[in-house]
């Protein structure tokens, strides 16, 4: 029996936390003994977790560097005597390679989710800092492992498995699905999910909503998400005089449900991972309109399975969002063709394989 453990900051609902649900949950039990551990708090997918029956440590984490934190973190990881540990998330990743907390024993895998520069320079440091107490890297797509390497983590320690996806229908039709957002069957639906941040470069997608609804008539933004930027958001659509158009939806549980009113998906982000909202879109079917960026580019191929647009240019933005809601016989091609990639590209079973892949490998090495 193989034993894992699991860290991350939360179990909140975010993507991260839910591709650490997915392994964990798909493992095979006669194989692995899993136990998770939240430095922080649970979430909703802590009953995701331990309704399959797995062990999950939720520590309560009050501050940047808790020590009580680090203490019981320690105290988990030496009564569990995991043979490897993976962590998600630069809190989590920070955490188990302080030294004398995770077992001399074990493993560590760190698992890196976005090409984060949004990092301070502390933080690099501390990731360099890190590197020889690291057994190996997990990267969701090649951006982000391009990312790691150019500051300085070895290429050959990185891993690049990408998300995976369980194909699912909505729980709401299309029509349930728009009267909870207050629309209507006539209106045409360009929609974002996830949080309402900086990098999402939301303010472009009002920019290009502002043009584009005088494209197409009953044209609708709806943005389900919450975030720091909310108001700035609403202040700005108010300002361009389209605020009755545009539907606020803020943080939703049935985020993915929603999706169903959509027409189209928009995805303007300066930077990536792997965005999940798109896959998501991508699986139920929706045109997907995003920023030509290097993590989009791994999921869209332009005129195929999506339509990319140049970074920041909101009027480019507009005339594609208008293409795809007049061009029905376009829009069924993008989207049945982008169903079919996250089908057939990313499913659970073959995320689940190449980690066990990379486990047999660190274990198989620790032996000889």
């Amino acid at each position: 029996m193989i034993h894992i453990a699991y860290v991350i900051p939360t179990l909140d609902q975010s993507g991260a936390e839910r591709q650490l649900t997915l392994l964990a949950s798909s493992l095979p039990r006669a194989t692995y003994a899993v136990r998770v551990i939240a430095l922080q708090r649970g979430g909703p997918y802590l009953k995701s977790l331990t309704d399959v029956g797995i062990d999950v440590r939720v520590l309560g984490k009050r501050f940047r560097l808790d020590p009580w934190t680090l203490y019981r973190l320690r105290q988990e990881l030496r009564s569990f005597q995991p043979d490897i540990v993976q962590s998600f998330l630069f809190a989590a990743n920070s955490y188990v390679r302080v030294p004398g907390i995770t077992p001399s024993t074990a493993k560590i895998v760190v698992s890196e989710r976005c090409v984060d520069s949004w990092k301070s320079g502390w933080q690099m440091r501390l990731d360099r800092r890190q590197i020889p107490r690291t057994n190996a890297m997990t990267a969701n797509s090649e951006s982000v492992a391009d990312f790691y390497a150019g500051i300085g983590v070895p290429r050959d320690l990185i891993t690049v498995i990408p998300n995976a996806l369980p194909m699912a229908e909505p729980r709401y039709s299309r029509q349930q699905a728009r009267e909870i957002l207050g629309l209507t069957n006539d209106h045409r639906v360009v929609g974002f999910v996830g949080r309402l941040a900086p990098q999402k470069r939301l303010h472009d997608v009002i920019w290009a909503f502002q043009l584009l609804h005088q494209l197409v008539e009953n044209a609708r933004l709806v943005l389900i998400g919450s975030g720091p930027e909310r108001d700035a958001l609403s202040e700005l659509a108010t300002n361009f005089g389209c605020r009755d158009r545009v539907v606020f939806a803020e943080h939703r549980e049935d985020a993915f449900a929603l999706m169903a009113a959509f027409d189209a998906f928009i995805l303007a982000s300066d930077f990536e991972g792997m965005s999940n909202s798109l896959m998501e879109a991508m699986s139920l079917g929706l045109p997907c309109i995003v920023s030509d960026i290097s993590a989009n580019r791994e999921l869209i191929t332009d005129g195929e399975t999506g339509l990319l647009f140049p970074l920041g240019k909101c009027p480019d933005l507009a005339k594609l969002a208008a293409r795809v809601l007049l061009d029905t016989a376009l829009a069924d091609r993008l989207g049945q063709a982008a169903r079919e990639r996250i089908a057939t590209q990313h499913k659970v079973g073959q995320m689940v394989a190449a980690y066990e892949s990379l486990y047999r490998r660190l274990l198989n090495s620790s032996a000889s």
